[in-house]
């Protein structure tokens, strides 16, 4: 397991400087560095330190960012480099501007606002398109595309614009056109394959680990939502014509972009093109294969979101294509485990459909947390009576994200309330997306000494524009004018900039004083 991770934007020279400390740290005696050896290095520090190679310390660097060797670390630079997205650059001229706010930037720039800028750019210049196969492909000109690359057919491959992508890149992330077509869409997506196109194209996004490929593109969404980071119009078509076409199913982004909302038609779809045995292996598992899990720890960690958020029907699909339900995770939990804490009946009936039938050990502190999102006051009661070390484990750091996550789905104000109840702050910071600090791979339901960071309770009902649950929260005690850690904004700030994709925005922003 690495202990290190990198920058979005490594350099070599500096992973050179850490491998010399290293060495020099090591030559001088350091317990620490010794240490660091031992442990990523078989043959272990030398009887005589000063003996200690550079080569020695670059693999012991390179192992603990994750690569078995000093050469992959570097070949992985060298992806880096090659394949750099970077997408604050709007490149030069107007057609570039058209190109780069018609497309998905996948930040917070995002959104209809931003393509209708495009639109207006394309409607004082309607001659962007003409002798540009980067801007006629954002803009699915199917004439124009087609005239271009049968006179010039290198122009199908070609990187340009101000992303330096291909055609097909622009065609796949253009959101310009809602209405748009699918003869349009298709037929130049079809005719830049057929001249050379890369089905398995990607781009990591400011040169991160974080691989954007076609299929992501086709596919949408992502932390943003549905309305900001929408699927390409005829996003199934598009996305069968390009595994048809050999792109590969595995697709990380894809997995990761789509996760947040309970519809399974991406998955279906990648499930029958090899998704579930991963024996068709594209370029970027090659490239990526040391950064990125193989194709079952994929998808057990969709397993574990689908549980924890309650999507039964995923959790079928995903047992029903062969994905692991019965094995612990890293933390120990299993499965059945973590439904039992979160996942509600749903998702327990499922797993049972799949033959999960081995008991689940509970700590009291577990039962109780259990008790508490199923909204079973009794059992709740009975327990804080029983196990008063449980209601102080709750308390505690273990439990911070509790509060925020109970806020991030429907009918938990029952659950809000014995939280509360058990002397959870109504206003303590923390996660809304998971139950556990730092990711759904952590240890337990929660890591102990994490800095406290994120936002409340009241922020995430806020976000989804859930009146009743807002008010719930304000009844607690809730301080509506608490800001969170990552964006500085209050939960009315979080109710204006989103719910408008919730329950009921103006009833939100009332409640909150706007």
């Amino acid at each position: 397991m690495p202990t290190k991770t990198l920058p979005d934007q490594p350099h070599l020279d500096h992973l050179r400087q850490q491998a010399k400390a290293l060495q020099r740290a090591v030559r001088a005696g350091d317990a620490e560095a010794a240490g660091r050896v031992v442990e990523r290095y078989p043959g272990g520090v030398p009887a005589d330190p000063t003996e200690f190679g550079l080569s020695e310390a670059q693999l012991v660097v390179a192992r603990e960012y994750g690569f078995p060797s000093w050469p992959r670390l570097k070949r992985y630079l060298e992806t880096v480099a090659e394949f750099r997205w970077d997408p604050t650059d709007p490149g030069q001229g107007v057609a570039d501007e058209f190109c780069w706010l018609a497309c998905l930037a996948y930040s917070n720039v995002d959104g209809p606002d931003r393509w209708a800028r495009a639109g207006a750019l394309l409607a004082d210049n309607p001659g962007l398109t003409r002798d540009n196969v980067w801007s006629a492909a954002v803009a699915a000109d199917l004439t124009e595309v087609t005239r271009l690359v049968r006179a010039d057919p290198s122009l199908a491959t070609r990187r340009g614009g101000p992303n330096r992508w291909s055609p097909l890149f622009y065609l796949v992330y253009s959101r310009l056109d809602p209405d748009v077509s699918a003869d349009r869409v298709l037929g130049i997506a079809r005719l830049l394959l057929d001249a050379g196109g890369d089905p398995n194209e990607g781009y990591l996004w400011s040169g991160g680990p974080y691989v954007f490929t076609l299929l992501t593109g086709a596919f949408g969404e992502g932390e943003q939502g549905p309305v900001k980071q929408p699927r390409r119009p005829h996003s199934l078509a598009l996305a069968r014509l390009l595994l048809e076409a050999g792109a590969d199913p595995v697709d990380d982004q894809t997995l990761y972009n789509r996760q947040f909302r309970p519809d399974n038609d991406h998955l279906e779809l990648l499930f029958a093109y090899g998704l579930g045995t991963g024996d068709r292996p594209g370029p970027w598992r090659e490239r990526m294969g040391d950064v990125h899990q193989g194709p079952a720890g994929k998808l057990r960690v969709q397993l574990r979101w689908a549980i924890e958020h309650r999507f039964a029907d995923r959790v079928r699909l995903l047992a029903a294509n062969g994905v692991d339900v019965r094995s612990p995770y890293e933390d120990g939990r299993t499965p059945l485990g973590i439904a039992e804490l979160y996942g509600g009946p749903d998702v327990i009936a499922a797993l049972r459909e799949a033959g999960v039938d081995q008991p689940t050990a509970e700590n009291p502190a577990d039962a109780l947390v259990a008790a508490v999102f199923r909204a079973d006051r009794s059992a709740v009661e009975a327990l804080a009576r029983d196990h008063p070390e449980a209601v102080e484990a709750i308390r505690g750091p273990r439990g911070r994200n509790l509060l925020p996550w109970a806020a991030s789905a429907d009918g938990r104000s029952e659950t809000v309330r014995l939280l509360v109840g058990l002397g959870l702050d109504v206003n303590s910071l923390g996660r809304s997306d998971v139950p556990v600090d730092g990711g759904w791979r952590e240890t337990g339901w929660g890591q102990a000494g994490a800095e406290r960071g994120g936002h409340t309770a009241l922020h995430e009902a806020a976000y989804r524009g859930d009146a009743d649950l807002v008010r719930t929260l304000l009844d607690l005690g809730a301080d509506p004018t608490l800001t969170d850690t990552n964006h500085n904004a209050t939960a009315l700030g979080w109710a204006e900039h989103a719910a408008s994709e919730g329950q009921d925005r103006t009833a939100v922003i009332t409640l909150l004083g706007g």
